[in-house]
């Protein structure tokens, strides 16, 4: 009768009918709405937190950057990656930092009184070229940028140098890469080893041409001219200068002596044109000198940005005019064989404020700025334009309305450089 009546009656234990203790089956309901109010929490904090730069796996921090500049940029600016030294360049000399913690590693101060006028860098023989000239009242007088100072990019030492760089009138640097340096030397170019400053060859450019630009690659130099009719092109043997052809760059049509000519790839030979009031775009070409693509600025493209070349493909930022007005902007990939268009693809929602991108093992990094929804890394596919990777930057990139004038990468670290007076030089950051 006890047994019957524990049964029956209280339920000892606090079972109801399924067997379930009463207390744990009171509790499931608060405990699945606490559930609930904590992924809804978590998923309007991920929202605000995605694009503040505090997500993890979905931000850029600030690594280290150089001080503010105090003095002015000039002519012989530049940035560089050579291995895991950043190189930098202003009118006073050349810095090298060490890419991760930004310590200093060596420093090359030029002669008082004077101010870089053009500087670059051969990273694969790890020597830059400084040329310099005559600063303050003196530079009038002085002429030309003709004191040319080769340092090692492994401690800042000088290699060897020269005061004769080219005449009085502004001879200068024009080329450094694949262990030479080029110099125009009136209407000549005149090659030196770039470890020891040996003379290596001089040629004459066409007559009646002057040059434009010059691109420099392992098997050939090719030089952008504007002579006396029309614009040409023409690729030189780098072992000893000997001119291999010269073409017009648009046999059939041509393109005016006057063009802004810009050789964007020495291999395949690719320049970059402007024709005033004219032509906007790229003509590409085999190693023999024929004409292989013409990639035109036409279209629904308003004008052609920044563009790197890489595996055959020229891949660049292209704005164009979208509803209302409003300027958007793309990555378009084009073919340099056909000229054909690979693929297009937009840079986050495809609003304008993308100034720069860098290339390198098949990725495409660029940054889109914005002063309402802060600023983003986008990382494509060379070969696709599929995304790979967005995060948002923690700090401010650049002032907005100034440009991020170069990126540049290294493994896990993004190096922004800034091209505007007053500013940090230069940024790093590292994804977090």
């Amino acid at each position: 009768m006890a047994a019957a009546g524990r049964g029956s009656g209280g339920n000892e234990g606090g079972r109801g009918e399924g067997g379930a203790p009463r207390g744990r089956r009171g509790l499931r309901r608060p405990l699945a709405a606490l559930l609930v109010l904590l992924t809804a929490l978590g998923g309007f904090a991920s929202v605000f937190l995605i694009d503040s730069g505090y997500m993890p796996f979905f931000s850029m921090t600030t690594a280290w950057q150089l001080p503010y500049d105090s003095e002015p940029s000039g002519d012989g600016d530049g940035v560089w990656l050579v291995d895991d030294t950043v190189v930098r360049s202003r009118f006073d000399g050349v810095t090298g930092y060490d890419v991760r913690s930004g310590k200093k590693r060596w420093e090359h101060v030029i002669p008082g009184r004077t101010e870089v006028c053009a500087a670059d860098t051969d990273p694969a023989a790890g020597v830059a070229l400084i040329a310099y000239r005559a600063a303050g009242p003196a530079k009038k007088k002085a002429g030309g940028c003709a004191t040319v100072v080769a340092i090692g990019l492994a401690d800042g030492r000088e290699l060897w140098r020269t005061a004769d760089a080219g005449p009085a009138g502004g001879g200068t640097v024009v080329g450094v890469g694949h262990g030479l340096g080029v110099f125009l030397d009136g209407g000549r170019l005149r090659a030196v080893d770039l470890r020891t400053g040996t003379a290596r060859w001089t040629t004459a450019l066409p007559k009646g041409c002057g040059l434009g630009d010059l691109g420099l690659a392992p098997k050939r130099l090719v030089a952008a001219l504007g002579c006396e009719d029309e614009a040409m092109l023409a690729a030189f043997g780098p072992d000893d200068g000997t001119v291999r052809w010269t073409v017009p760059l648009d046999a059939r049509r041509g393109v005016a002596a006057d063009a802004g000519l810009s050789v964007v790839s020495a291999d395949p030979p690719t320049v970059r044109v402007d024709e005033q009031g004219g032509r906007k775009g790229f003509f590409a070409f085999g190693p023999d000198g024929r004409s292989r693509s013409r990639i035109g600025a036409v279209g629904d493209y308003g004008s052609i940005g920044r563009t790197a070349v890489a595996d055959g493909r020229l891949i660049t930022i292209a704005s164009y005019e979208g509803g209302q007005g409003g300027a958007w902007e793309r990555l378009v990939a084009f073919d340099l064989a056909t000229g054909g268009e690979l693929w297009r693809e937009r840079v986050g929602n495809g609003s304008s404020n993308v100034e720069a991108l860098d290339v390198t093992d098949g990725r495409v990094t660029t940054v889109r700025t914005d002063w309402k929804y802060g600023d983003t890394l986008y990382v494509h596919d060379a070969a696709t334009g599929d995304e790979e990777d967005d995060r948002a930057f923690r700090d401010q990139v650049v002032d907005y309305g100034n440009p991020v004038r170069d990126l540049l990468t290294h493994g896990d670290l993004l190096i922004v450089v800034r091209g505007y007076d007053g500013a940090r030089p230069f940024s790093v950051y590292d994804r977090w």
